[in-house]
């Protein structure tokens, strides 16, 4: 099965310079964890997630509505291809120690794909679970 078949297309993004407050809203708005940044063109920069928040944001005593999302943003981007196999990005997923996987084509954003969206799929499901273990199991290790 390839991401394109699992992934969430189209998912919702923010700028680089949408303020955390908003970003934070629209967390909770939407119920997930994880929001792309990105250029109006689409290309992803960063990713800002809820713990990003956490502790880049307020465990700073920064003023998330005058922090940047590029200033708590990860930069650093784990990302599949559409036409990936899902076995491969629970593997990735897994060594890479990420729940949430940008899917670009030609380097622009079209979608996302969740350790969730991997176990929902029976012939993924024993991936998904793999690439769980895998996060979990070096979480004790950091």
């Amino acid at each position: 099965m390839k991401l394109q078949e699992l992934m969430t297309p189209n998912p919702i993004w923010i700028s680089p310079e949408t303020p955390v407050s908003t970003a934070a809203r629209i967390l909770a708005k939407y119920n997930i964890g994880m929001l792309p940044v990105c250029t109006p063109q689409g290309r992803l920069r960063g990713l800002l997630t809820d713990r990003d928040i956490v502790t880049r944001c307020l465990a700073a005593d920064r003023d998330p509505a005058r922090a940047r999302a590029e200033t708590v943003m990860t930069r650093r981007i784990v990302a599949g291809s559409p036409a990936m196999d899902a076995a491969v990005a629970a593997h990735l997923m897994g060594r890479e120690q990420v729940r949430r996987l940008p899917v670009l084509e030609n380097g622009v954003l079209c979608g996302v794909v969740s350790l969730a969206d991997l176990a929902r799929r029976e012939e993924t499901e024993i991936d998904a679970s793999d690439a769980l273990g895998d996060i979990s199991g070096n979480l004790s290790r950091r």
